[in-house]
């Protein structure tokens, strides 16, 4: 079981972007898909107060939905990047 949750939708770049951190690091995380439609989002919208994705959750840590794509890339590489 993972502590990582990563709020994504198929072809988006900045998904992407995130997901090639997490590869880099070695790091699982349990992926969750969301909608097309940004009305259809409710979940990641309970999870981080807005629609947009991607969005991670890392419960171990405190982090309950940040977004911003650069964000979470900074963020994985302080908090994951030494223990490689």
């Amino acid at each position: 079981m993972t502590d990582l949750t990563l709020y994504e939708l198929e072809g988006c770049p900045y998904c992407a972007k995130v997901k090639t951190k997490l590869a880099d690091l070695d790091l699982e995380y349990e992926s969750v898909m969301v909608p097309r439609s940004h009305g259809e989002r409710t979940e990641v919208e309970a999870v981080s107060g807005q629609t947009g994705v991607p969005v991670l959750v890392d419960e171990a840590n405190g982090i309950e939905g940040m977004s911003e794509s650069d964000d979470i890339v900074e963020y994985l590489e302080e908090t994951y990047g030494d223990a490689s």
